[in-house]
């Protein structure tokens, strides 16, 4: 038997605490009555490809009304008004000549898995069957056989334990952030925890905003110390670690980061944690489904998924769905869903969506052709422009922000639905096109 690690000692001690202090939340699913048979609940009779198909095309091209683009294209500042009731608002253009139509580089839906018939399938039999679901908090009534079944699927798909579910990878990364800010306060002495009791959470610069947003609500309530490290300077890191006095460490990073396309390094990563015993947090968005063999993502393609304690996911990329979810032990998610506030106090997803997220996942999974195309499709960009790209995000840096819009307007007019990106996303005089090689 694996030995206990001090966070294990810690999150178990946390969990006795909130029981004593009648605090300890349970997840109850609803049975949802169901006509399918087993194979079916399995995912065994789903229909897969070995090909691409005619309708992949439609995750790629999108339509937009001639206003909505003419006013992209002079940059005219818009909410979405040139629509009224879901209709154009522009009587003098005929039916067709209404809309634009655009090959899209700035999805995330690297798979093509939302236009997807069998996910779409599953979707409509669910809501069919169920409408959708009893609507209320996973604690409360919203927490199903379905959600279940996605759940489990997530959990082998990224060797842990156990998986939670959220509405959103953004309220997924919040609630372990605020979850971790708690430990410190429930095993603190005093009222308070002082400052050698606080967690001290290390994060790379450039991590995802609900990381750092998890981070600056855990950090008001001044249960943690917040240490931000290079982006993936691994010497950087280790210099904070070495001087950090505090015990309870937790580094937390993107696996694959979304504007600049690089990997966390993740086998220097796995050796600091040996050195030091602290607490590793992965966010993997980008990587869920698209690296590794099995789509198990960036630990997957590394050999490391036993060294990531808790692994953050999304099912609105890859998946071509909606949600996120929390991979980790059985101890982490008691506690997380009984201290994370952002998924305490929100909404569970509805039936059909988490139908059609489990069916993501069983394509995913088998369709290996997918994963394979989109990384010839990076070594074809490397080969036609000579730039070195390491994933399927492409990152161009082009400078001002006047430079990037320009650009995004040329695109625009050559048929390109290509987003400049700029601040405060990245920082000035770095705006850049995010293109994804889907």
């Amino acid at each position: 038997m694996e030995e206990k690690s001090l966070w294990d000692q810690w999150v178990e001690e946390a969990l006795s605490k909130l029981e004593s202090l009648k605090l300890l939340r349970s997840l109850r699913p609803i049975y949802v009555s169901s006509n399918d048979n087993q194979s079916q609940l399995l995912g065994e009779d789903y229909e897969v490809f070995d090909e691409m198909q005619p309708w992949d095309r439609s995750s790629v091209e999108v339509s937009m009304s001639q206003t909505t683009f003419h006013r992209w294209l002079h940059d005219i500042p818009s909410s979405g008004d040139e629509y009224r009731d879901g209709v154009v608002n522009d009587e003098s253009m005929t039916s067709s000549r209404q809309f634009k139509k655009l090959l899209l580089f700035s999805g995330n839906d690297y798979l093509g898995l939302s236009s997807h018939p069998t996910i779409g399938k599953a979707a409509a039999k669910a809501a069919r069957e169920h409408g959708m679901g009893p609507r209320g908090s996973a604690l409360i009534c919203g927490y199903t056989n379905y959600h279940r079944l996605l759940e489990s699927c997530l959990a082998d798909l990224k060797k842990k334990e156990d998986c939670l579910l959220c509405p959103t990878g953004f309220a997924a990364n919040m609630a372990v952030m605020v979850a971790l800010g708690n430990i410190a306060s429930l095993l603190a002495a005093g009222e308070k925890p002082l400052k050698d009791e606080k967690v001290a959470i290390f994060s790379d610069a450039l991590n995802h905003a609900s990381i750092i947003d998890g981070i600056h609500l855990a950090e008001r309530t001044k249960r943690v110390e917040v240490f931000v490290y290079g982006h993936c300077d691994m010497s950087h890191l280790n210099s904070l670690l070495s001087s950090c006095t505090m015990k309870k460490k937790v580094v937390v990073t993107d696996s694959l980061f979304s504007m600049d396309g690089d990997f966390a390094p993740m086998i220097e990563l796995v050796k600091l944690r040996k050195k030091y015993g602290f607490l590793l947090v992965l966010d993997d968005a980008h990587g869920t489904f698209v690296c590794g063999k099995d789509g198990g993502g960036v630990a997957e393609v590394f050999n490391c998924e036993r060294d990531v304690d808790i692994c953050v996911g999304t099912l609105s990329k890859a998946a071509g769905c909606h949600g996120g979810f929390i991979a980790c032990s059985k101890r982490w998610k008691q506690f997380i869903q009984s201290r994370g506030r952002s998924f305490i106090f929100s909404t569970a997803s509805t039936i059909p969506i988490a139908a059609a997220a489990h069916a993501a996942v069983i394509v995913a999974k088998k369709e290996t052709w997918r994963r394979r195309a989109i990384w010839n499709r990076v070594r074809d960009f490397h080969a036609l422009t000579g730039i070195s790209i390491s994933s399927p995000i492409i990152s161009l840096i082009v400078g001002s922000e006047e430079k990037a819009l320009q650009a995004s307007r040329h695109l625009l007019k050559s048929g390109f639905h290509v987003t400049a990106i700029r601040p405060p996303t990245v920082p000035s005089n770095s705006c850049r096109f995010v293109a994804v090689s889907s």
